[in-house]
């Protein structure tokens, strides 16, 4: 077996993997980093997420670059701002004792902070590709000096749009650098920027054992978006051992469950990329230590998580690919263990759903939510089974005395204690209905469900509405409802204050009221990192003037 003293690596290094506790490499780090500290070549390796790759490029990095020249050095792009801090903190880590600098770029924070870093001189630059092309563009970041380019999650890079300015910021970076790219998959677009930017390149590829599946009771729930926390409080109430993880896709998404199921009394903890790193360290420990039973996090802030005994895996929202599905799922049902993955899927997301059981070769199984009797029945068994040998001061055995003594109707007097104590939990009528099954909505978009072409009503009054392009259609997976979605997560506006949907093939134009258009535009490019979504008038006068130029 192998160990970091085997590849030749400075103490400084070693003495930090060792405060990291860190002393056999994963496979994927003992194929990558001899061959980065030995050889002049390129490098394209092919690992699934939380393999260990930012070490494997990270340490030969840290280990060839000159600290303190003021210049970047090597330049680290990530998908999303979550894992961009969580690279740059990773890096930090693995430099021990060194005086190296890094800084983390990405849109959604102060660039005015971000500015003053790269003025005082870095070594390292991690970023967003966005964030980062907006730095070359105001002239803060100089690529002249890079000995080391890194894409790191290739392929979702790609699936977010960000091509263009990668290529952008590919091609202003010295001839004779080192290009290394990591990716979970290897798509034609991942080889084709390959052929392009990387010379003389070794191509690593780790095969990562497969998932046992057979432990994991594996099922879901179809409900609105809407009901979904509901749903996942009625899943928790009938599982009072629960012990598990909750994903959701988004920082905000997870900020604004762990708001409402704290409303309901349900302690959880959230996990996320603007979380700092010595909370994340005290949300970790305790959740290993059972000091809550619920910990709610997105897929970046989640890697590396080991936690014993989980019990659940809840995809709240669902996973981008089946490949991430089985890396959320894979931390229950452990060790001869069993263990449950559930999974939300809403109506707007059945295609995404069927592309995922394609990739599996399996189906998921749909259930029905708990009804009101179920749940009522849950709390009334929940509550004889924690009376049953309870231990009691003897204050309260006489204060039970004179309640007895004081009234004529000893029912009545329970009742009343357990409305005082409980209020409508062992009500049936109290819990709202929640629709699960595809026919109860095919009111609402049944003409979808038979892939007929669905538009939504045109508002009365169109003068102070506007036209929105949405540069993805059909061929993409757009339907009227992904992209309500889309706009909802991003800037919680809901379907009653848009108007008319039109999903084509190639876009869709989607009809605002003027005072929200620039919050949708900037809201979606943000949440989605890309330019997606733009006014459809400047898209109409950008062709007619293209049309023009080509007529001179």
């Amino acid at each position: 077996m192998q160990n970091f003293s085997d590849f030749g690596l400075s103490r400084t290094t070693l003495d930090a993997l060792s405060a990291k506790n860190i002393s056999v490499p994963t496979p994927i780090q003992a194929a990558a980093i001899p061959l980065l500290m030995s050889g002049e070549c390129d490098v394209l390796g092919q690992a699934r997420t939380g393999t260990g790759k930012t070490a494997a490029f990270g340490i030969p990095i840290i280990e060839c670059i000159r600290p303190g020249s003021k210049s970047p050095q090597a330049l680290i792009l990530t998908p999303t701002r979550e894992l961009c801090m969580q690279v740059a903190a990773e890096i930090k880590s693995l430099a021990g004792e060194r005086r190296l600098f890094v800084a983390a770029v990405y849109g959604g924070a102060s660039i005015e902070v971000q500015l003053r870093s790269l003025k005082r001189g870095v070594d390292i630059v991690v970023g967003t590709p966005g964030r980062v092309q907006d730095m070359i563009d105001r002239g803060a970041l100089n690529l002249d000096e890079i000995m080391f380019s890194v894409l790191d999650e290739a392929d979702e890079m790609l699936d977010m749009g960000f091509v263009e300015d990668i290529e952008s910021i590919l091609s202003l970076m010295p001839e004779d650098r080192r290009q290394l790219m990591f990716s979970a998959t290897m798509p034609p677009e991942i080889m084709s920027i390959a052929e392009r930017f990387m010379k003389d390149c070794e191509v690593i590829r780790v095969d990562a054992e497969p998932a046992s599946l057979e432990q994991i009771d594996r099922f879901g729930y179809e409900v609105k978006r809407d009901d979904k926390v509901e749903a996942l409080v009625r899943l928790i109430n009938m599982e009072p051992e629960m012990y598990g993880l909750i994903f959701c896709r988004t920082r905000a998404d997870v900020d604004e469950l762990c708001d409402a199921l704290a409303n309901r009394k349900i302690r959880v903890e959230a996990l996320h990329g603007e979380i700092s790193q010595a909370q994340r360290t005290k949300v970790i420990r305790q959740f290993k230590e059972g000091a809550f039973r619920l910990l709610v996090a997105t897929d970046v802030a989640a890697r590396g998580i080991d936690v014993a005994g989980l019990t659940h895996v809840i995809n709240y929202s669902l996973p981008v690919n089946a490949e991430i599905y089985i890396h959320r799922i894979g931390r229950t049902g452990r060790a001869g263990r069993k263990g449950a993955a559930i999974t939300f899927v809403s109506p707007g997301e059945r295609k995404k759903l069927a592309e995922i059981e394609k990739e599996l070769g399996s189906k998921l199984e749909m259930r029905e939510l708990p009804t009101p009797e179920e749940l009522v029945t849950a709390h009334k068994d929940a509550l004889i089974k924690s009376l049953s040998g309870c231990e009691l001061d003897e204050s309260y055995l006489d204060f039970a005395a004179e309640l007895v003594d004081a009234t004529e109707d000893v029912d009545m007097l329970v009742a009343a204690l357990l409305h005082v104590g409980f209020g409508n939990r062992f009500m049936e009528k109290a819990y709202p209905v929640i629709r699960t099954k595809r026919r109860e909505f095919r009111d609402r978009d049944s003409r979808e469900v038979r892939g007929e072409k669905k538009s939504r009503k045109a508002p009365e009054h169109r003068d102070d509405y506007v036209k929105l392009l949405f540069t993805k259609g059909k061929n993409d997976g757009i339907t009227p409802q992904v992209l309500l979605e889309m706009i909802f997560n991003a800037v919680r506006i809901t379907s009653k204050r848009l108007g008319k949907i039109s999903c084509f093939p190639k876009n869709a134009i989607i009809e605002v009221p003027a005072s929200l258009a620039s919050k949708i535009v900037s809201g979606v490019n943000g949440h989605t990192h890309s330019n997606l979504m733009r006014y459809a008038d400047e898209e109409k006068n950008r062709k007619n003037g293209k049309k023009n130029v080509e007529k001179r």
